[in-house]
């Protein structure tokens, strides 16, 4: 999918076609979303972009509905914990392909993509108005980067544009034609005075006078490579430079904070001097004199300079006092400085310098290459080197900090990038080759973070160590409870010396973590905390997840993932299955209403099998919760029924446990009641006596109880049923109701598999429109989230329709793509069962070992289903009496027939036939 924002909103699916978004507060919130992609943005913001100073009594419930309706026209929108984020690659929106090619100076391709005015519908809303600021400004300064000829020519069309006229300036000065460049200025002024009667900006003044001047003073030096992936910033720091007379650059070590200072300051008019403070120990004033060449800061008092204070962290406190007491008494000074820390005295703008950005990991080759992280490492790279995959782990695992970046390069004079690559867990004897002209802290990684670790109180230091055993940034209040009840103010004070990312949640570079991590004290005091932090998060959410509240609960569960697998990898016997027994409904949530992997098969079995006591409640728990995966058909069954038995000999409280423990219908819990009927009527379904009344009752229990696990299972057993007895409608209904409920509770692009089988039930009422719409956008939706068990079921059920409809070379193609793709996974028994099945009706082999899988998951229809297969190799070998019986066999194991199927209805009407 793309989206176009520079014009009026466009959206258009993977095959060009467009998807219509009606009603201006749909398009509003859209155009949100996609102004910054892959990005949460938060509910109040979206509030304000859809309905402006009047929002709407109940707006979470406004902004889901509006976020529904865009899931219904194909466009995936994840739910996070404060907000939504639009599932789509940062290019596949025009806006931020246009910032990604001005920023590397593809102008003429960056100004093709307009097609209109920016966000043309919402551009006069308040909550845009910053946003197409920015976007004008960004063309201006595409249109500035033109040659002298399109220069002039966009000066006559628009000759009171001051920033044009100094880019023409600059231009023809930089020719040689700095006569032409003093009579553009002197045009320029008469035109403001007669038609606004203003004189020219401050800025254009300076460049008139910097022209007649000659080249100002500086001691900048000319770069000896080139400089990457930075212009967005160099722009936004001469700008600030312009605003303010004190700007501040800081960042990480190695982050690029000088370079990018240099850089913006050698594009910046009037005198300018480079003072280098990352040597000294103190006496800032007399470094600043040396650089001048002067002996008194009072001489300062009437010059115009800018003075570039670079390294500043170590001198902080002399550097602001330095600084305050200059830009006070001389009036035309001003400073740019860099640290790792802000000066933090009055009037002083902030800049972060942040890494550069980094490719997904699963990026190609060729999507990779356009990334500043992987350019910068290609350019510091050996002449002839030729790039592979490995260039991404690089850039990933030096979480794109130039420094370390270029020390990686180094390398691939002597290694391969799969080489470096697969080195970077001990990046800190690996990067050490540094430019020998460098300060000593640049030359080598560990150096680098050694700087900033040693201008660390202990407090902070300890803070920053324990944090580093979150696998995936922290809460506050998890940081709280793991780094202490102060860690609030430590770690602003860690954030504003950039080592900590502040934010939703408090992150680290991974660089930072794995430096922190070696120097952890007591890591196990502080992994147990952490551990008992998520035991706490899991215990309290788990109830919630069987009620209404669970949409909430199950994104803060899913935003936890990382750092509940973390724990459970380094934790003892009774914090491993006391965690696994607190997560293991949530893990059975995420597999069911997602379809994606969880870790419940490997990490609850390790948990289970360590040595050392562990309280029965919590055992219990855990066995019946992690027996589900592997009685499911994803892993050892008999393995499943041990755990099953102990969870049974044990008994206990928790609802999973009594529902396999006791009787459910005598729990006085709800769910317990509602889940133990839901089961029956499936294994009454499973066995061939299909329950449908009690899949009534259940749906109507979990309704109220408002879980929509259960409400999924129900209406999509109560639909099958449907479907089998020739209600295609209500079977369409039903899963339509089902899709909802997913979309409900996950992302959008998470309803692949309910969709699947919508689709084949719209072909089956002869909507075949509507099913090539359900089946395209359930193909699109598991691709897009890379599930391959998503990708092999789409192109299984593709196949299967293909087959239907009588297009044999599609349906083979389609099974070939399942087949394939079903090779390297742990696929269940009953969908191992449906390819042999599928490939016996394409190919002709044999259904024997379908049948064996399909007996092996218990599952009666499922054996009908392939019994049905089976009767039809009978029909093709002439044996029409073994069709027969196979035929009846498939409706004696069903308990019913199924009306639906079409190739029952097919071999049925052979047998029948009288001439066949």
């Amino acid at each position: 999918m793309r989206i176009g924002l520079l014009g009026p909103l466009e959206v258009r699916a993977v095959d060009g076609t467009e998807i219509p978004v009606p009603g201006a507060r749909l398009r509003a919130l859209l155009t949100a979303l996609a102004l910054e992609p892959g990005k949460t943005v938060p509910l109040e913001r979206l509030v304000d972009a859809a309905w402006g100073a009047r929002p709407p009594q109940r707006p979470a419930n406004a902004v889901q509905a509006l976020v529904s309706r865009l899931r219904k026209a194909g466009i995936g929108i994840s739910a996070q914990p404060q907000g939504y984020r639009l599932v789509i690659a940062p290019d596949a929106v025009d806006v931020t392909t246009f910032e990604r090619l001005v920023r590397e100076g593809h102008r003429q391709e960056a100004m093709e993509l307009w097609r209109g005015p920016a966000l043309l519908e919402v551009r006069g809303t308040e909550y845009f108005a910053a946003w197409v600021a920015k976007l004008e400004e960004l063309r201006l300064t595409a249109l500035e980067d033109g040659s002298i000829s399109e220069l002039t020519e966009l000066v006559a069309e628009n000759p009171l544009r001051e920033r044009l006229v100094g880019a023409l300036m600059r231009a023809l000065a930089a020719a040689g034609r700095s006569a032409d460049a003093l009579r553009l200025y002197d045009r320029t002024r008469k035109a403001l005075a007669e038609e606004l009667g203003a004189d020219p900006s401050a800025e254009l003044s300076e460049l008139h006078t910097e022209i007649l001047r000659g080249a100002p003073e500086t001691n900048l030096r000319a770069a000896l490579t080139s400089f990457v992936g930075r212009s967005t910033e160099v722009a936004q720091v001469r700008r600030l430079v312009g605003e303010y007379r004190l700007t501040t650059l800081t960042g990480p070590g190695g982050s690029g904070k000088t370079r990018l200072a240099v850089e913006a300051a050698r594009a910046i008019p009037g005198e300018v001097w480079l003072v280098e403070l990352g040597a000294l120990s103190d006496d800032v004033p007399e470094a600043i004199l040396s650089t001048l060449g002067i002996r008194d800061l009072d001489a300062l008092r009437t010059r115009d300079v800018l003075l570039v204070l670079d390294n500043c962290e170590h001198l902080i406190d002399e550097v602001a006092h330095v600084a305050d007491k200059l830009l006070g008494a001389c009036p035309s000074l001003r400073i740019l400085a860099t640290s790792r820390e802000p000066l933090g005295i009055t009037g002083e703008a902030v800049c972060s310098v942040e890494p550069l950005p980094l490719p997904p990991a699963d990026s190609e080759l060729p999507d990779a290459l356009a990334y500043p992280a992987v350019r910068l490492l290609l350019e510091r790279a050996h002449p002839g080197f030729t790039p592979t995959r490995a260039i991404v782990r690089i850039c990933r695992a030096l979480d794109g900090i130039p420094l370390a970046i270029e020390l990686a390069a180094a390398l691939l004079r002597t290694m391969t990038a799969d080489q470096v690559a697969s080195r970077l867990d001990d990046r800190f004897r690996l990067l050490t080759k540094g430019s020998r002209t460098a300060l000593p802290r640049h030359q080598t990684l560990k150096a680098v973070i050694d700087w900033s670790w040693d201008l660390l109180s202990s407090r902070e230091r300890t803070v920053l160590c324990r944090l580093a055993v979150f696998a995936d940034g922290a809460t506050l209040e998890a940081a709280e409870h793991v780094c202490g009840p102060d860690a609030v103010d430590v770690l602003t004070a860690l954030a504003d010396k950039s080592l900590v990312i502040a934010g939703e949640r408090y992150r680290m570079l991974e660089t930072i973590k794995a430096y922190c991590l070696e120097r952890l004290e007591d890591p196990a005091d502080a992994r147990q905390a952490h551990a008992s932090y998520f035991i706490a998060l899991a215990e309290t959410a788990d109830p919630y997840l069987r009620r209404s509240a669970q949409v909430a609960w199950l994104a803060r569960m899913h935003a936890e993932d990382a750092n509940i697998n973390s724990a459970l990898l380094v934790s003892d016997a009774q914090t491993a299955v006391r965690l696994t027994a607190a997560v293991g409904w949530y893990w059975l949530l995420e597999w069911s209403l997602r379809c994606r992997r969880v870790p419940g098969v490997s990490l609850g079995a390790r948990a289970l099998s360590l040595p050392g006591s562990v309280d029965p409640e919590s055992r219990a728990t855990a066995s019946a919760a992690v027996a589900q995966f592997n009685l499911l058909g994803n892993g050892d069954e008999e393995q499943a029924l041990d755990w099953l038995a102990t969870a049974q000999r044990l008994g206990g409280r928790h609802p999973i446990v009594q529902l396999v423990s006791a009787d459910p219908s005598a729990s006085g819990d709800p769910w317990v009641r509602a889940m133990g009927r839901l089961h029956a009527a499936i294994g009454s379904i499973n066995t061939g006596n299909p329950d449908e009344a009690s899949l009534v009752a259940s749906l109507a229990e979990f309704r109220a109880l408002g879980e929509r696990w259960g409400i999924l299972n129900s209406l999509t057993h109560l639909a099958d049923l449907a479907s089998w007895r020739g209600d295609l409608a209500a079977a369409v209904a039903g899963y339509q109701e089902a899709v909802d409920v997913v979309e409900e509770i996950v992302d959008g692009q998470d309803a692949w598999k309910p969709r699947l089988r919508l689709a084949q039930l719209l072909w089956l009422h002869g909507s075949y429109d509507a099913s090539a719409l359900a089946l395209s956008k359930a193909s699109r939706d598991a691709a897009r989230i890379g599930l391959p068990e998503a990708m092999t079921a789409a192109a299984y059920t593709a196949a299967d329709i293909a087959r239907w409809s009588g297009d044999l070379d599609t349906a083979r193609s389609e099974l070939a793509k399942a087949s394939s793709l079903a090779k390297d996974l742990t696929v269940n028994w009953g969908f191992r069962a449906l390819l042999l099945d599928l490939s016996g009706y394409l190919t002709g082999s044999s259904r024997a070992d379908a049948l064996v899988w399909a007996r092996r998951s218990h599952s009666a229809p499922l054996i009908a289903h392939v019994l049905i297969g089976q009767a039809d190799a009978a029909l093709r070998s002439g044996d029409h009496a073994e069709a027969e019986r196979l035929l009846a066999e498939s409706v004696a194991v069903r308990g019913t027939p199924d009306l639906s199927n079409p190739d029952a209805a097919r071999i049925q009407a052979e047998l029948s036939d009288p001439h066949g």
